[in-house]
Formats: C-alpha cells, sequence, structure tokens
C-alpha cells in the first residue's frame, strides 16, 4: 500500500523560535524542558512538524490495513489548554502510568497541565521507552 500524505508534515520552521513564542513564561520553560528530555532520550534534533507540533525522530508508522506513514518518535505541542505529548502512552505499561502524577491521557498521548504536576524522572522513562519502541 502506497504511504499516505498527512496534512501535518515536517517543516525547516525554527523550533527555538516557536518555543520562544510561547506565552506564559512557566509554560515556555516547561515546554523547553520536554523538549531537550525527547532530545536526550532520541538523540536526534527536534524538528517542527506543521506550526505547532515538535517531532523528534523518525519512524514509519504502519496501521493494521498496510498504511504506511512518515512520523516522529515522540513529539510535543505546548497547547495553551494541555500541553501535549505524542507517541509516548502506548510504549508505558499501566504501572509507571500510574506513578507519573497528575495527567489526561488520549489514544497515544498524554496531556500535563504544568511539568511540576508529574514526577520527571517517570516521564523521562516513559519518553525514553517510547523513543526506543518500534
Amino acid at each position: 500500500m502506497a504511504r499516505a500524505k498527512l496534512k501535518t508534515q515536517k517543516t525547516e520552521a525554527s523550533v527555538e523560535d516557536f518555543l520562544n513564542s510561547v506565552k506564559d513564561e512557566g509554560q515556555r520553560a516547561d515546554s523547553i524542558a520536554i523538549v531537550k528530555m525527547m532530545q536526550a532520550a532520541t538523540g536526534d534534533k527536534p524538528k517542527m512538524w506543521g506550526a505547532a507540533i515538535i517531532g523528534i525522530g523518525n519512524t514509519t508508522l504502519i496501521y493494521e490495513s498496510g498504511r504506511e506513514l512518515d512520523w516522529f518518535k515522540v513529539g510535543f505541542s505546548p497547547r495553551k489548554a494541555e500541553p501535549t505529548l505524542y507517541a509516548v502512552k502506548n510504549s508505558s505499561d499501566e504501572s509507571v502510568l500510574k506513578k507519573l502524577g497528575k495527567y489526561k491521557e488520549g489514544k497515544g498521548c498524554l496531556y500535563i497541565k504544568k511539568l511540576s504536576d508529574v514526577d520527571t524522572a517517570v516521564l523521562k522513562k516513559i519518553i525514553e521507552a517510547a523513543s526506543k519502541a518500534e
């Protein structure tokens, strides 16, 4: 099956400029810290995906239908309501998530209000596991 073409594509926009544009000082500091954790886990440089997602690493997603698409290993967006960590939940078992702290979850995503709401050592483990998942 052919590769799917997503609306959200990797761009050459500056990750640093994007992070510096986050208006809330606390959210900006949290965002920078999360991206550094993801970069350390993958060993890859962050890239912008679309206008508001930072993706780190490269992988190919293959759906049950056989559809394939290029995507990032782990990603992050400092969304105003709830900063979102992409592609991290599926790599974590429930026992690890129970130790994380205050968060919400979606399919493959974690939503955290503030980095201080979670145990950063546990978050690092979750990100590391996600970066190694195939």
